[in-house]
């Protein structure tokens, strides 16, 4: 699976780590955002990885920044991107079981390795169960459109 990956410099070395791990289980890996520990901000590499799954270049997409608040609200912009802040497996798996998020967001600062480890293999091994959740996520594109969002 092709993936795209981002962080801001709080960020940063989980997302190194991460992007490694991604490549150890035979996904393709986009790199966004920061290239060392050096201030940057989240919007421009949420948008880049929003848009890059928004568009079809990556099947799903992966943000980090110090809480992962900043980057969920940003790539929460993007027309078609379900961006899921996640804490725990329990809810990676909801995530994609439930609302079909196709972008997962960590807070760097908050969770240790392998949770982090956890949450992405539970998150991409996760599918979408349709059934009411697709009612629902239809009513978020319905919206969407509507509202030119």
């Amino acid at each position: 699976m092709k993936i795209a990956i981002g962080s801001d410099h709080r960020g940063f070395e989980a997302k190194q780590r991460i992007a490694a791990f991604l490549g150890e289980l035979g996904h393709e890996v986009t790199e966004h955002g920061a290239q060392s520990r050096e201030s940057c901000d989240y919007p421009e590499c949420a948008i880049a990885v929003a848009e890059d799954v928004a568009e079809d270049r990556a099947a799903r997409g992966i943000l980090l920044c110090g809480s992962g608040l900043g980057v969920s609200i940003t790539a929460n912009k993007v027309r078609g991107v379900r961006a899921a802040l996640c804490h725990d497996e329990l809810t990676a798996q909801m995530s994609r079981r439930h609302n079909d998020a196709n972008v997962l967001c960590l807070p760097a600062d908050l969770v240790g390795e392998a949770l982090i480890r956890g949450m992405i293999r539970v998150w991409l091994e996760t599918d979408f169960e349709g059934g009411r959740h697709a009612r629902r996520v239809a009513q978020i594109s319905e919206y969407e459109q509507r509202r030119n969002c």
